[in-house]
């Protein structure tokens, strides 16, 4: 996904039901040695929040673990990348997209 390697399963739970200000809630799973490619932020904010597995957060240039509990807030225009540093075990996270504020 966005330029990385390996395989991301994505599951959206919000359909079919939207709840404003919220666009999106979606759980994803990256796969074993995986990666999603850096990307910018550009329509929603979000907050990424480690479920299980092993990881690694680059927000802009800012590398932080990432893992169970984690969060990682992504402020419009922000870049985003993840890393699964485990070989034998998924990394497993939530997305919550929202809409800027007024």
């Amino acid at each position: 996904m966005f330029g990385g390697t390996g395989t991301v399963l994505v599951w959206d739970l919000l359909t079919p039901q939207p709840a404003a200000p919220f666009t999106a809630v979606l759980s994803c799973e990256l796969a074993e040695g995986g990666k999603v490619g850096r990307h910018v932020q550009q329509r929603d904010s979000e907050i990424v929040i480690g479920v299980s597995g092993c990881g690694e957060a680059t927000v802009d240039d800012r590398k932080v673990a990432f893992g169970p509990g984690a969060v990682v807030f992504l402020p419009l225009g922000s870049r985003l990348e993840l890393v699964n540093e485990r070989d034998d075990a998924p990394l497993c996270y939530l997305i919550v997209k929202a809409t800027p504020a007024a």
